[in-house]
């Protein structure tokens, strides 16, 4: 990891989903903690748990899967504001993932939330992702 720590993070989940995996660990950061509360919040994992381990700390990660056919409940997971390229919206602009069925995660004045909790508090902010 040498530039952005929120693109490793959601490349790691992207690759732990694609390999199967029941478990990712995650080095730790506070907007990557903020970011894993909203994924567990949605029912996009199973379960997390921030652990203390060495400097910085570790975050793990149960994955959700279905039961029946073992597809992942994150179809997919899209890095969208880059360090290069920042998107910012405004509350009328907040982007809407697959018509409503998605959520864009979003990092505002008042946390970091989805796109539906920034239309209700009448807030904009960085689009970090995309899920669905």
């Amino acid at each position: 990891m040498l530039g952005d720590p929120i693109a490793d993070y959601l490349t790691r989940v992207r690759n732990a989903i694609k390999a199967n995996h029941r478990v990712v660990e995650i080095p730790a950061s506070n907007i990557k903690k903020e970011i894993t509360k909203v994924l567990f919040d949605k029912g996009y994992i199973a379960n997390f748990k921030f652990e203390e381990a060495g400097p910085q700390g570790v975050i793990k990660i149960a994955l959700k899967y279905n039961p029946i056919n073992n597809l992942s409940a994150i179809t997919k997971i899209e890095r969208i504001s880059k360090p290069g390229h920042r998107q910012y919206v405004g509350v009328d602009e907040l982007p809407r993932v697959l018509n409503g069925l998605g959520v864009a995660i979003l990092s505002t004045s008042k946390g970091v939330m989805t796109d539906k909790e920034a239309r209700t508090q009448k807030i904009g902010g960085e689009v970090l992702c995309y899920v669905y």
